[in-house]
Parts: C-alpha cells; structure tokens; sequence
C-alpha cells in the first residue's frame, strides 16, 4: 500500500471515528486533490483558532477552487458550522475533511469528480 493510499485510509477511519457523513470516494478524491499537502502535519489540518488560516480556506478554497461568489459573512459562517461540526476540542481537523464538508455543503462535490 502506497503513502497515499495509507493516509486515505487513515482519513476514512477518522471520519467514521467522528460520525462525519462523508462517502470513501469523495475523502479519497479530496485526499487527492490536495496532493503533498496530506504529509505536512501543519498543512495537513485546518486551524480554526487562527484566522489568517480560515481567510486562506475562504480565499483559495470556497472562492478559487470552488468558484464561490457568495458574501464573505455567508462563506465565514460556512466555515464556522465546519468547524463546530468537527469538534471545537478536536485538536486534528484534517484538511481533508474540511475541505470534504464544505464541498458538500456548498452542493460542489462535482469538481472532484
């Protein structure tokens, strides 16, 4: 089994771990997508507490890779419900399952497809 293939599983288990409704393909697709990202413990997760980091998943996430153009207030809500959803004491809010949730919330899962 591969690297990836290992962090991929490890992301499906999390997610199961943390009852996120989240399909195998579209984590492994997800997983995928953001490439060396997935090694790099910093970048590998999202920081909630720190807001230059949520300005970056808006910024180059849900406006760039999305192509959002929704107001900011809706997108920094968005990101906020992601957050509580993988849990404020949650230390490892892996990117991947951000990323993940978001897609799905804003009806995008088509770009990974």
């Amino acid at each position: 089994m591969s690297k990836r293939d290992e962090k991929i599983e490890a992301m499906i288990a999390e997610a199961k771990k943390l009852n996120l409704s989240i399909s195998n393909d579209l984590i492994s697709k997800v997983a995928i997508g953001l490439g060396p990202v997935l090694y790099n413990k910093d970048t590998a997760t999202v920081a909630c507490g720190q807001p230059t980091e949520l300005e970056t998943v808006k910024n180059n996430f849900l406006k760039k890779k999305l192509g959002l153009t929704n107001d900011d207030t809706e997108l920094d809500a968005a990101i906020k419900e992601v957050c509580e959803q993988l849990g404020t004491s949650n230390k490892s809010k892996y990117r991947v399952h951000f990323y993940a949730l978001l897609a799905m919330k804003f009806d995008k899962t088509n770009i990974y497809a």
